[in-house]
């Protein structure tokens, strides 16, 4: 089994090759400014953010940050999102279409992920971008990660996911931005110029300078030390400061006008969206994916939110290996540090690690190993003056989807691709 996992590691970064190759073809007859967005959380955030400012003078990666995503996407293709024939279609379309496709843009806005270790640097090395913005540090798929502790090349998990990370910033030409309050991030970047790796400044932005925050489930104001302030409709978690601050860096930096009015900024799905619910709940979506940092965030958010009554819906964290009992753990304390007025926990993560924690804390807790009873739980004790607040995985957009006033907005929820649609109906979620 080891060894047909470590076959599948190397093919994976063969197979990403060979369309590299082809795709640097059409990079290179580009020859774009290449901005880099990169971190565990808020990579698809920051990238919607410059796409605000920037507009139809860049070209952006949206939904593809992976070595296979970005290839495809520098050639106009999709990747495998229903058929595993297509990947015989990619092997033929990717050479083919790189020699004639050319975008005109004068920027490339591209987000980086590190899902798994070599994947940010083969990525890296390749782009060599003129900015990189580091927006985020946590213990995202920490699994991929477990191997390198195993085999003795990384001591923590932390260190071996910073490492990744931090590739992005040795190949970065001209400047770096990162989050000043997190040390790993600063002691890794002042590594790299020490030892002579990059040329880049690296500019630090520090939650400090966030004068003022508001929010509520519809709309947020942020006023930066700067005095420019940000409106949003929608409900934004306080963290965004850091990344409003990356914005108003980077838009100095290419000397173009900021825009300060984002109230019709498109928010990715399950990234903290509001909706209107049954009965006159409201929702506030960000179930896309979860973590300890990314919880941590949409909690601290909702101690801000004006409202009393607010229900927590939590999924488990996945991908977290070894590691799950201690971060389920800390997710306890951190949801009754947001003081809820009721938690609903779905997944047997949260049920083994995260429940015990909170009924020794006296919070007021369900748990439901599957989301049809979690629904039918939120139907039956809801008055419609709750807020509902969905973070995690565990098909939690099936019940979002239930509790919708409009059916219509369904559409605007994370997970709508084919193979996410068949897999809710395997498990009898239709």
């Amino acid at each position: 089994m080891r060894i047909t996992a470590k076959f599948k590691k190397k093919f994976y970064f063969v197979a990403a090759g060979y369309f590299r190759f082809f795709a640097n073809h059409a990079l290179k007859r580009w020859h774009p400014r290449i901005i880099a967005i990169t971190g565990s959380v808020g990579k698809t955030t920051m990238l919607h953010l410059i796409e605000t400012q920037l507009k139809d003078s860049a070209h952006y990666s949206h939904d593809a940050n992976s070595a296979f995503g970005i290839a495809f996407d520098l050639v106009n293709l999709r990747g495998v999102t229903g058929s595993k024939f297509r990947w015989l279609y990619l092997i033929f379309a990717v050479p083919i279409k790189s020699l004639f496709v050319k975008h005109k843009e004068k920027f490339y806005i591209v987000e980086i992920d590190g899902e798994r270790p070599h994947e940010t640097e083969f990525l890296a090395t390749w782009l060599k971008p003129e900015v990189t913005l580091w927006v985020s540090l946590g213990r995202s798929h920490a699994v991929q990660y477990e191997q390198q502790i195993r085999d003795g090349v990384f001591e923590s998990l932390d260190k071996a996911i910073t490492h990744e990370f931090a590739t992005l910033p040795e190949n970065t030409k001209k400047v770096i931005y990162i989050d000043g309050d997190v040390p790993l991030m600063v002691k890794a970047t002042e590594k790299i110029l020490k030892k002579g790796k990059t040329q880049a400044d690296v500019i630090k932005f520090y939650k400090k300078d966030l004068k003022n925050y508001e929010v509520t489930p519809e709309n947020t104001v942020f006023e930066l030390k700067s005095s420019l302030k940000f409106k949003f409709a929608e409900p934004m978690p306080k963290d965004m400061a850091i990344q409003l601050l990356m914005l108003e860096g980077l838009m100095d930096y290419l000397k173009v006008k900021i825009n300060t009015d984002l109230t019709d900024m498109t928010v990715a799905p399950g990234r903290s969206s509001f909706f209107a619910g049954k009965n006159g709940l409201k929702i506030i979506d960000s179930s896309y994916n979860a973590h300890l940092i990314s919880v941590q965030s949409i909690l601290e958010m909702s101690k801000e939110l004006p409202e009393k009554n607010k229900w927590f819906i939590i999924g488990d964290m996945v991908e977290q290996g070894f590691i799950e009992g201690d971060e389920h753990a800390k997710l306890a304390d951190l949801i009754a540090n947001a003081k809820p007025k009721k938690v609903i926990l779905v997944g047997r993560r949260t049920k083994k690690y995260t429940y015990p924690r909170l009924k020794e804390l006296k919070i007021d807790v369900e748990t439901f190993s599957d989301v049809k009873p979690a629904l039918k739980y939120i139907e039956k004790n809801t008055s419609g003056k709750e807020v509902l607040i969905f973070k995690g995985s565990q098909y939690l957009e099936w019940i979002i989807e239930k509790l919708l006033k409009d059916p219509a907005d369904a559409e605007k929820l994370p997970r709508r691709e084919k193979a996410a649609i068949k897999r809710r109906e395997k498990r009898g979620l239709n």
